[in-house]
């Protein structure tokens, strides 16, 4: 019997595949253990450029491997070669109907390349994409990965998010300047309410000082505040305060809303608001 299977040819032609198959996992892994072992050592250093491109030829060598393994295994197989050699015959017609099928697919391949080419965003920027913001998770061959502050994944095709206005919050100086705006009433004492918002704007531990040293021996504020309205319901005063990144500057913002309408108040500096009359109709019986 053994004699038998080893004469088999079906035997053999099974064994090729799976050995072909079981090739191309023991490749798929190994170089994925190597990219990520790389990948970590880069994200260590804070080298995100290096990180993003990575990411992504890991994304292409395991379809490069695919790829390649599909067709050894079609040649490997006698059926399938056949189909294969009469496929080619009508080589052109197959060309555009793959070109046709699969174009929105090669679309986003094509545009994947060249956010790698020319960076306009990398692994872990934060990104304004339409009503999307979060932090660039991935970059794959077919798409890009955000993650949002509600740890939610928002996946875009590559070739969409090459044709938005993509607001990047980090490719070059991950500082931001958060606007804090209050409406103060007219009625209340505005010199007052200046000071309490610059001296809660100054005592945020996640405020900075990025003043030049010019800045700083002219005299320079740290957080500097403007009246930039006076509209219908009162003076709109608005405060300039520097966080390290957008993240951390979002959750200081939240921070200073909440502590300067409480202290406000306490200061006895009123806050304007809309005022709204509610007119009651009595209806005959």
């Amino acid at each position: 019997m053994l004699e038998h299977l080893l004469n088999n040819t079906d035997f053999w032609l099974a064994a090729k595949v799976l050995l072909i198959l079981w090739a191309a996992v023991i490749t798929s892994r190994l170089s994925r253990v190597g990219v990520e072992k790389y990948l970590r050592a880069i994200e260590e250093s804070n080298n995100y450029d290096n990180t993003t491109r990575l990411r992504f030829v890991r994304n292409a060598i395991n379809l490069t491997i695919v790829l390649v393994a599909g067709i050894v295994i079609t040649y490997t197989i006698p059926a399938l070669r056949s189909v294969a050699v009469g496929i080619s015959a009508g080589a052109g017609v197959l060309a555009a109907f793959v070109a046709f099928t699969f174009q929105k697919a090669f679309s986003n391949i094509a545009s994947g390349i060249f956010i790698i080419i020319f960076k306009p965003f990398r692994v872990g920027d934060v990104l304004t994409v339409s009503t999307y913001w979060g932090v660039v998770e991935d970059i794959t061959l077919r798409h890009t990965v955000i993650k949002s502050l509600e740890n939610r994944r928002v996946i875009i095709p590559n070739a969409l998010i090459s044709t938005e206005s993509i607001t990047n919050s980090t490719i070059h100086d991950a500082r931001t300047c958060k606007f804090v705006e209050i409406n103060i009433s007219y009625e209340s004492d505005l010199e007052k309410a200046i000071q309490i918002i610059k001296e809660e704007s100054l005592n945020h531990p996640d405020s900075l000082d990025v003043r030049t040293e010019e800045e700083r021996e002219e005299g320079a504020e740290v957080v500097i505040i403007r009246v930039v309205n006076l509209n219908e319901i009162g003076v709109m005063v608005r405060a300039y305060v520097w966080a390290a990144d957008p993240i951390t500057g979002f959750f200081m913002q939240c921070d200073l809303n909440r502590t300067l309408k409480t202290r406000l108040q306490n200061e006895g500096i009123s806050l304007a608001y809309l005022p709204r009359a509610l007119i009651y109709k009595q209806t005959n019986a």
